[in-house]
């Protein structure tokens, strides 16, 4: 295949299950973009690309998100996929990339079948009375994966690429009317809690607060923020009240809509909105993106210009995806010291493990020798795309003396091709980096020699040999 060819955008199964869903004849849709049924029948049958302009027609004329037409998309299902493939239980059944994009385009719902039925197979696996040494890892602190309602949640955000188009909107109307920037948005949002809707904010001592960093009284309608919280901390958590305030029908309306069922998941879901409000109240999308663009994307920089911590800002600049006004389309990741992921979130393409931690390679882990200092890195994945990523620690809010601080690391990281648009990247060669070698992580990584794995892949067969101790502790065929 030619890389043009393999350039082409082809979404012919995808466009006329849009169609049959609204109903049309493709006569109608061809009339509704302006192309002859003839030429839709070839984009449908895969005969033809699909053109820019049709996808913007689309867009405008349907009120659907390009994206879902997206090459990256169905690249990061087909990882998905190729993840749950590599379960011994299925092992001996082969196959191919090209079968799983076909099966991508073809009936997208059997897609999500599929996760379903595996979620719940390892879920039960999972039980201490069904425990499989094959995900299985004593030595982690992360147990074999069960499915919960943080899951849930995680996949329903990734779904929507980490962006709502319609709590940008009301945040972005809130901060004009508020018009007050940085670290003075705190004082107006607590007097507008207070003018518009009776509720007093409150900066509380630690010993009333106890092991609560925020805490609401419906009856007293006081909000009551601990001491330890700082000064971005503290904005954030009256903006998050905020949202319940004023936003609190947007909220809803989209928590019914993503998760209908009244479940814990839900409940998470409105909390998720509502911090996503938080963040883009404090940070309105058209001046944050403006700034980021015009900055170089230098996260410390942008977090004084907004009042914003550093990982508010991090996690803030993987929701810049509004189609007239995109920003680069970021990964994060936060862990703590151990290796447990605790943060996901994409805009772009970048195959996250849904069911362990994350490569020792990757600088993100280095960090914790180097508090508060950003380490930059170039990293390869088996199947040689390569990414471009910035690290370092953070933590949550201060702690008394003699109590543990929690700290944890974030990585940030996009395309390689993306990189030269960030202020971290300035400098550097990025053409002739040598690129770390990393995997998904250990029992999804099949690379060989890997002096840090930790667990053989579950994709590969165990190879013991009592005469050959070699740099990796397990050889695999």
């Amino acid at each position: 295949m030619s890389q043009d060819y393999a350039r082409k955008l082809f979404v012919g199964p995808k466009l006329k299950r849009l169609r049959r869903e609204l109903g049309f004849t493709q006569a109608r849709m061809a009339d509704e973009l302006g192309v002859s049924a003839s030429y839709l029948n070839l984009i449908e049958r895969n005969q033809r690309p699909v053109t820019a302009q049709i996808l913007i027609r689309l867009a405008n004329a349907f009120d659907v998100d390009a994206r879902q037409f997206s090459a990256d998309d169905d690249e990061r299902v087909v990882a998905e996929l190729e993840e749950i493939l590599a379960d011994p239980l299925l092992k001996g059944i082969e196959v191919g990339r090209g079968e799983l994009r076909d099966v991508i385009d073809a009936a997208p719902a059997m897609v999500d079948v599929v996760r379903r039925l595996y979620e719940a197979h390892v879920a039960l696996r999972g039980r201490p009375e069904a425990a499989s040494p094959a995900l299985a890892d004593t030595d982690r602190a992360e147990g074999a994966y069960v499915e919960n309602p943080v899951d849930r949640v995680r996949a329903v955000v990734q779904d929507a690429r980490n962006h709502f188009p319609e709590i940008e909107e009301a945040a972005e109307r809130l901060a004009l009317e508020l018009a007050t920037p940085g670290h003075e948005l705190f004082y107006a949002l607590r007097q507008r809690l207070k003018d518009r809707h009776g509720i007093r904010v409150s900066i509380v001592p630690d010993e009333l607060m106890r092991h609560d960093l925020r805490r609401y009284d419906r009856h007293r309608r006081q909000l009551r923020i601990s001491e330890f919280m700082e000064p971005s901390g503290r904005t954030f958590q009256a903006a998050y009240q905020l949202a319940f305030a004023e936003a609190g029908e947007i909220i809803e309306r989209l928590a019914n809509a993503l998760e209908p069922e009244m479940t814990d998941a839900r409940r998470l879901l409105r909390i998720m909105l509502a911090n996503y409000f938080a963040a883009a109240l404090m940070m309105p999308y058209a001046r944050f993106h403006e700034a980021a663009e015009a900055l170089g994307y230098d996260i410390d920089v942008l977090g004084a210009r907004f009042g914003a911590s550093f990982e508010q800002v991090a996690h803030r600049l993987t929701t810049l995806a509004r189609p007239t006004m995109r920003g680069v389309p970021f990964f994060l990741l936060r862990v703590d010291s151990a290796g447990n992921v605790s943060k996901r979130f994409s805009s772009g393409r970048f195959p996250f493990s849904r069911f362990g931690g994350t490569c020792p390679l990757w600088t993100v882990h280095a960090t914790f020798k180097t508090p508060g200092q950003i380490l930059t890195q170039v990293v390869e994945l088996p199947d040689g795309s390569r990414w471009f990523s910035v690290a370092r620690t953070v933590r949550r809010a201060l702690s008394p003396y003699g109590v543990p601080s929690p700290h944890f690391a974030l990585g940030l990281g996009c395309e390689l091709k993306d990189a030269h648009r960030l202020t971290y990247a300035r400098g550097l060669d990025l053409a002739a980096s040598e690129a770390a070698p990393i995997g998904i992580n250990c029992r999804l990584c099949e690379r060989a020699f890997c002096p840090q794995r930790a667990a053989p892949p579950i994709s590969k067969s165990l190879l013991v040999d009592e005469t050959v101790r070699s740099v990796s502790p397990f050889a695999f065929v």
